[in-house]
């Protein structure tokens, strides 16, 4: 009987903390995704690209034009609390902007990840 009642607590936990995992990375994609757009913003105003995610939310002195802030200091990390990843060139497009998933580093699969802007 207890073997069976530890099963089924070992079953539950995993459904419970997987999903949270899951919802982070969905929660991920939300914000890799807004944070594109608010660098497309950016540029738009300023006629070129951030130099850093940092220049979404304090203007930088080379940029005529701003109208931030584009986002919040706690806008600039994901779900697991590491910045996000911003690169100009990104790969086949002007710019990236990732989040290496719940393990922090390149790569990965499932909930680790790296996910992009798509």
């Amino acid at each position: 009987m207890v073997v069976l009642i530890g099963g089924i607590v070992a079953f539950a936990a995993t459904r419970i903390l997987g999903g949270g995992d899951r919802a982070r990375v969905n929660l991920a994609r939300a914000q890799v995704q807004t944070l594109a757009e608010k660098v497309e913003n950016f540029r738009m105003d300023t006629g070129r690209l951030p130099n850093a995610l940092g220049d979404l939310v304090v203007q930088p002195g080379d940029a005529p034009g701003w109208l931030g802030p584009y986002a919040r200091d706690s806008e600039l990390n994901d779900p697991w609390g590491t910045p996000f990843e911003y690169r100009v060139p990104g790969e086949g497009r002007p710019f990236d902007v990732i989040s290496y998933g719940a393990d922090r580093e390149p790569g990965g699969d499932s909930v680790n990840a790296d996910i992009r802007v798509e």
